[in-house]
């Protein structure tokens, strides 16, 4: 075996080489509050703990905690009951959808996907767990499910034509109750498929269906103590990250959830002051944006159901509503909710002029707020609707954007009267479109605007109802009253000379557009779609069958362009898939163009990456003595090597360089790899 010894110069450099901690190209993280505690169950020297519907486990001994999600485990989200079987030392966790997951203390994960998969007319929630032996016995919605744990299967289920609340066994007996009260029993040696088998018992075991919550209050106090980590709660419905921080809020939601203003900072979650209800007078719901001063990061506006809200270093400062500002309450509350002041858009221009929209305002609808505190409205009639006798501002402005002209954008994402609106601030002009065709002059049916984004070539992108589609650089320069909305074509290529819109009338509330100008599509109920930056082909479709992705109703999407970690927020909480292209260098040099890992170690199978690349820049491979062994382009400022020549070998130990060059052909810079086998 040849082993490769790195001389003083080399360790040097490679003491200088920047650090990643971030995972590798292509792997998946969740990121799953933890911190509402519904049922602890004991397991020896461990606990298990179900918390905001995810799972931890706690040893007793040693004081760590193991979290456990989709992505290293887990087969789905959302846990409604977990039982701790002795017999078998496993857990049982029964998921909201009937998918059964069955863990060990050590980690390993066997899933049961039948009841999960089934076909059936019935209702398949399970209501309750109850041990016996090696089984489980699941009480739902239309019967009772036996499982054998030991043999991780289904062993049997029992049709029982009602609604089963809880699962009791004693003396060699099955008893059942249903959610309306009615009690049936069965002998265990019968033959319990048939439902002759099962009568109605006036008579049963006292205290046959209780449940036993002893390990849960028993720890309560223990478990109040720990800190697994993770948000505070499961609202993702906007992102935004700015400045190496994720910032996350509620989103728009039909139900009033706590306001949530959270943070990540590398792995450190931070919740913003919420409890100012007492102090601001009105309920603190719902949390629709948020952005971050650009003269002070640590100055941060919200905009909610409620009012527009300012923070200074995570602590509350202001709530501006009705009775302080010019914002005003949407008529549509009627006289009882006086605190229904929506401001669904906060935009930050760069000298710290605060930009917000008052939606369903009876008489404003966009103002600036200047760093002095003066209030400045930009209103026009045309931003008004009428509807049943009253008249507003467009019920749900949202994503204000300055593009790279300095123009101001956004879309009324409301199905009522969806629009687009353009906004020219040095010749304080508006443009707005209320009726929509594509390019081939076909009329779209929009119910909603959302998530803008522009592109490379200064397009505008809006993800839509009817799927992705743009407004044309050309057209968003000029102006004017009636945009055309492209929707990219696919041509079929089977010699019909065909094409079809890009992703035709599939649903898309959000997007993201990376550094190598590639699309990231949200979507409701078919996940997330990657498309290139040509917008002529699919690279990737992550759905929850197919990927750790937690769920495939997608709320928002953002990325880490410095990392291309993307993340993305769902219905079911949030994750994050480490994508291959980062926001593009306006030079390379020495001091920025790195690679990682570096050294690559012995047993190392992953890609080698290489960041702080120029736009579609040309690298190459090649040995200390100048021999071509790869080569490629970047996407975006990351060019990924996959540690092969161009036969499709392992290369041996040795230090290769990185040679790159700018798409132009002009010169770029060079950097070292160490690989070690």
């Amino acid at each position: 075996m040849i082993k490769f010894i790195a001389t003083a110069s080399l360790a040097l450099l490679l003491a200088l080489q920047p650090s990643h901690a971030a995972g590798g190209i292509g792997t998946w993280r969740a990121y799953m509050a933890y911190s509402e505690v519904q049922q602890i169950c004991e397991a020896g020297r461990f606990l298990f703990v179900r918390a905001s519907n995810s799972l931890y486990q706690y040893n007793t001994a040693d004081q760590s905690i193991v979290t456990y999600d989709k992505v290293n485990g887990l087969s789905d989200t959302y846990i409604t009951h977990i039982a701790w079987n002795a017999t078998v030392q496993r857990l049982i966790a029964v998921y909201d959808n009937s998918n059964i997951d069955l863990v060990e203390t050590g980690g390993d994960v066997a899933n049961i996907p039948d009841l999960y998969l089934k076909t059936m007319t019935e209702d398949k929630t399970v209501n309750c767990i109850a041990m016996s032996g090696r089984h489980a016995y699941l009480g739902t919605n239309f019967g009772v499910v036996k499982v054998d744990m030991a043999a991780a299967e289904i062993s049997e289920t029992y049709i029982l034509g009602m609604a089963v609340a809880a699962v009791g066994i004693s003396g060699g007996n099955i008893y059942v109750r249903s959610t309306s009260g009615q009690v049936l029993a069965a002998s265990l040696s019968d033959n319990l498929i048939d439902r002759g088998s099962w009568a109605s018992a006036s008579y049963y075991p006292q205290g046959i269906f209780n449940v036993d919550n002893s390990d849960t209050e028993d720890n309560r106090e223990l478990v109040a103590s720990l800190q697994p980590g993770g948000p505070t709660y499961n609202y993702f419905g906007y992102l935004r990250f700015k400045n190496g921080k994720l910032y996350c809020t509620n989103g728009r939601s039909d139900i009033e959830y706590k306001a949530a203003l959270q943070v990540l900072d590398g792995d450190r979650w931070t919740l913003y002051e919420n409890d100012i209800e007492e102090e601001t007078g009105n309920r603190f719901v719902n949390l629709y944006c948020c952005d971050v001063d650009p003269t002070d990061p640590e100055h941060v506006f919200a905009g909610g159901q409620t009012g527009l809200y300012e923070y200074r270093n995570g602590k509350f400062v202001k709530a501006y509503n009705y009775d302080n500002s010019p914002l005003l309450t949407a008529p549509t509350a009627g006289s009882i909710r006086k605190d229904y002041v929506l401001v669904t858009a906060v935009e930050f221009a760069d000298d710290g002029t605060l930009w917000l929209a008052n939606s369903i305002s009876p008489e404003g609808s966009i103002f600036e707020l200047r760093p002095d505190g003066t209030w400045v409205s930009h209103h026009d009639d045309r931003l008004m609707l009428e509807n049943a006798g009253m008249r507003y501002s467009m019920e749900g402005m949202e994503d204000i954007t300055f593009d790279s002209r300095g123009l101001m954008w956004f879309g009324n994402n409301y199905w009522r009267a969806t629009g687009v609106v353009r906004y020219d601030a040095a010749a304080d002009s508006y443009n707005v479109c209320k009726e929509f065709q594509n390019q081939d002059g076909v009329s779209l049916t929009m119910t909603f605007f959302n998530s803008l984004s522009e592109d490379r070539h200064g397009n505008i992108w809006f993800s839509t109802n009817v799927g992705p589609v743009y407004i044309s650089a050309e057209q968003a320069a000029s102006g004017g009253d009636s945009f055309t909305l492209v929707q990219p074509k696919i041509p079929r290529n089977d010699g019909s000379n065909l094409a079809d819109y890009l992703l035709n009338n599939i649903e898309c509330p959000a997007m993201a557009i990376d550094g190598a100008d590639r699309k990231w599509f949200g979507t409701s109920g078919n996940g997330v779609y990657l498309i290139s930056a040509d917008n002529m082909t699919q690279l990737h479709h992550f759905t929850s069958e197919n990927s750790p992705l937690l769920s495939d109703n997608i709320r928002a999407i953002a990325i880490n362009d410095a990392t291309g970690e993307v993340f993305i927020g769902t219905d079911r909480g949030l994750c994050s898939f480490m994508a291959d292209a980062t926001a593009p260098a306006a030079e390379m040099d020495a001091d920025n163009v790195y690679a990682y890992p570096n050294p690559v170690e012995p047993g190392y199978t992953g890609l080698i990456t290489v960041n702080g690349l120029s736009f579609d820049a040309d690298v190459k491979v090649t040995t200390a003595t100048g021999y071509l062994v790869a080569e490629g382009r970047s996407n975006g400022g990351t060019f990924t090597w996959d540690g092969r020549d161009r036969y499709g070998q392992r290369v041996a130990s040795g230090v290769y360089n990185i040679v790159t060059a700018k798409s132009d052909g002009s010169k770029g810079t060079v950097c070292k790899v160490a690989i070690v086998r």
